[in-house]
């Protein structure tokens, strides 16, 4: 995918104008509240015009004020995952799922539904009705339907931030996933920089309407840990853990570390706090800490007023924060050998198993596809889905930034 954008657009004291040309298949749009992601996303979709610029996606142009450009929603083929999963009461989950499928012209039409619904573990959902759904599996079936739309790009609204953390983390491998699986490249908008690390690879940083930096997720955890209240989180994954001496042993890569919490899971996350790590100069003769880490420094970073110690471990990544007279003090250099300490209480075991090597076995047809069987809606639904859309949108148009 690549998008190139020269937009501008103003909501009263409010004006978003920017310019960017991006490409890849997972690319993040990060900023706070009112940064102008959403006014972003919906100039894209088709949603929102702008009072002037261009959009091209893919080498085609879906909006251009000097050439009176301005593609219908329905002509981009882009689909949209929003932050509510604004599915139909009145459909059950199969329908709701058909709804976008139905309204693809047949030459697109090369998303397998069956397929889908394997990726998706809807199996046994199919004809529930929405109302009896879980949240998450409310976003499952919103990420579906937008899915079997057959799009060229999928935007993705913030659509985790109305779940828990344990929704969360059960739905970031099916979002990954499932685009992953039928080759949908996405545009994932959040402010939260975890979810950009998990389901990124390139950002787009906005601040009061403006695009100030362009950057890998990776990078951008780096740059903002000295801003961060809870600096850098490194993200581990884990083996299946033993009992030890009242912890849990769990391998780490070609290493192994000691934690509180127990799993029943072979894989699993867990999050550390760059602020949770101490480092030695030399082994400490005793320490209450039970993991002992000796390191080897690989590169040093600055963020803010504070010092990214980056540090390999069997194989292994770890980012250390500290302040320049430590590193002064402690002669950190790369090359040089550190040991780290961490109390086996800093780990946060992060919810839901799926989240590391998450599998599927679904595929992208090829041109003939399996067909579902449509069923034909009373026109009085059929009407009011489309009028509940259209209310829906003209909503958006009218209050998103």
């Amino acid at each position: 995918m690549q998008l190139s954008m020269t937009v501008r657009k103003s909501f009263g004291t409010f004006t978003l104008a920017t310019g960017f040309t991006v490409s890849g298949d997972s690319v993040g749009i990060f900023g706070v509240s009112g940064s102008g992601k959403s006014t972003l996303v919906s100039m894209l979709a088709g949603l929102l015009p702008p009072d002037s610029g261009e959009i091209i996606l893919d080498g085609e142009c879906l909006f251009s004020s000097a050439k009176r450009i301005n593609l219908r929603p329905e002509q981009r083929r882009i689909a949209m995952v929003f932050q509510q999963h604004c599915l139909f009461p009145h459909l059950n989950v199969r329908n709701n799922l058909l709804y976008g499928y139905k309204r693809c012209p047949a030459q697109f039409r090369t998303i397998d539904f069956n397929a889908l619904v394997d990726v998706l573990k809807l199996e046994g959902l199919l004809d529930r009705g929405v109302t009896n759904l879980s949240g998450g599996e409310k976003q499952r079936v919103a990420l579906g339907r937008a899915i079997l739309a057959n799009p060229c790009l999928l935007l993705m609204d913030e659509p985790l931030s109305a779940l828990d953390d344990s929704l969360r983390f059960q739905i970031i491998p099916y979002l990954r996933s499932v685009s992953e699986q039928f080759g949908i490249p996405y545009l994932f908008i959040s402010h939260s920089l975890i979810e950009m690390r998990l389901m990124t690879d390139n950002t787009l940083v906005f601040e009061k309407g403006v695009m100030v930096e362009q950057v890998s997720s990776e990078q951008l955890a780096r740059n903002r840990m000295g801003s961060s209240p809870v600096g850098y989180i490194n993200l581990l994954k884990l083996g299946r853990p033993s009992p030890s001496a009242g912890l849990f042993a769990y391998p780490w890569g070609a290493g192994q570390l000691l934690l509180s919490a127990g799993s029943d899971c072979d894989t699993s996350m867990a999050e550390l706090s760059s602020k949770d790590i101490i480092l030695f100069k030399q082994h400490p003769e005793a320490i209450s800490a039970r993991n002992l880490l000796k390191c080897s420094v690989s590169s040093l970073f600055s963020s803010g007023r504070k010092i990214g110690v980056e540090l390999e471990y069997a194989g292994n990544t770890l980012i250390a924060e500290v302040v320049q007279d430590a590193v002064n003090e402690l002669g950190i250099i790369p090359g040089s050998t550190i040991y780290a300490a961490i109390k086996a209480s800093a780990f946060r075991m992060l919810p839901g198993g799926l989240l590391i090597n998450f599998s599927a076995s679904a595929c992208v047809t090829g041109a003939s596809p399996i067909k579902p069987t449509l069923p034909k809606p009373p026109i009085f639904y059929t009407i009011l889905a489309n009028i509940s859309l259209l209310l829906y949108y003209k909503m958006l148009a009218r209050h998103m930034l």
